[in-house]
C-alpha cells in the first residue's frame, strides 16, 4: 500500500493557503506564487503516485478536484 500521507500534506497546504486572506491581501503575488507552486508540487506527487492510486482518487487528482481528492484521503478510503 502507497503512502499518500505527502499527497495529503500538501492539499492540505493548499486548502489551508486559499483560506489565507490575510497572506492573499498582504502580498498578492507572493501568495499566487505560493498557491502555484503548492499546485505543481501537488501534480508532481500525483504522477509520482499514479500506478499506486485508486482509480477515484487518481480521477479526483486528474481532474483537479483537489477538495474532493482530500476529502477522500481523509475518509479512510485512501
Amino acid at each position: 500500500m502507497a503512502d499518500f500521507s505527502n499527497l495529503r500534506s500538501l492539499l492540505q497546504r493548499r486548502l489551508d493557503l486559499i483560506a489565507d486572506h490575510a497572506f492573499r491581501d498582504r502580498d498578492a503575488a507572493a501568495h499566487l506564487e505560493a498557491l502555484k507552486n503548492v499546485s505543481e508540487e501537488i501534480m508532481a506527487e500525483h504522477q509520482r503516485l499514479r500506478s499506486d492510486l485508486p482509480p477515484r482518487l487518481n480521477h479526483f487528482l486528474t481532474q483537479a478536484s483537489f477538495s474532493k481528492a482530500l476529502d477522500y484521503l481523509n475518509s479512510g478510503e485512501g
